[in-house]
């Protein structure tokens, strides 16, 4: 794998390399008893550890939400899939084929798979050489302050404890297949809905209803 030449990484186990990028559908077609999910489980432990302590080390008059919120720009989502994408992550992708992704689904996979491959990473090397990797990948990004995501939920509530107000969000409709469901949140304060949006879960939805809140007040 060029990844790991570029990197000057000697694999002690090249399955589990394989391993990180097969999705659920090409290993059910091919009678694999195993997809990337669990590695996946894995390199997002890896991941926040990893971010947690440069963070931590870095900030050191950043409190415990500060740092939490910090951290979550730079391990969520929108993150994980432009890591994959710079790295060429998604070339190596195995679907099924007879697998039938919407494109919110394929960037999902897109993003799963730099988790995937920083548990297999991990497994195979070790937590010291995880960090040097991160280090050349992700740690730029945060040196250079880029935005991936910004936490308007966050910033909504705390809008309203200044002003005293009371807020809550509340699920409105939820549609689609369950492997592609779109869920559509209001977010309510004192009592009036002053904002909707929608999400492929209730947590973006949230953070979309919020953004539109936040226009609002």
């Amino acid at each position: 794998m060029q990844l790991l030449k570029e990197n000057s990484i000697e694999p002690n186990n090249k399955g589990l390399y394989k391993l990180a990028f097969l999705h659920e559908s090409y290993s059910n077609e091919n009678n694999i008893s195993e997809c990337y999910e669990r590695l996946e489980f894995l390199g997002d432990a890896v991941l926040d550890l990893v971010i947690s302590e440069f963070l931590y080390n870095k900030n050191p008059d950043l409190n415990e939400g500060e740092l939490t919120r910090m951290r979550s720009n730079y391990v969520c989502k929108q993150a994980l899939y432009a890591y994959s994408l710079e790295l060429g992550l998604d070339k190596h992708i195995k679907l099924g084929a007879g697998a039938e992704l919407s494109r919110r689904e394929l960037d999902s996979v897109i993003a799963d798979v730099f988790e995937s491959f920083i548990g297999a990473l991990y497994l195979d090397q070790g937590l010291e050489i995880v960090k040097k990797f991160l280090a050349k990948t992700v740690i730029p990004h945060i040196e250079s302050g880029d935005i991936f995501f910004y936490d308007y939920k966050s910033s909504l509530k705390q809008l309203c404890d200044q002003n005293g107000h009371n807020i809550f969000y509340e699920l409105i409709k939820e549609e689609g297949e369950p492997h592609d469901k779109t869920f559509t949140m209001a977010v309510i304060i004192n009592d009036e809905m002053c904002g909707s949006g929608s999400g492929g879960s209730k947590k973006e939805a949230e953070q979309n209803a919020a953004k539109i809140a936040l226009f609002k007040i």
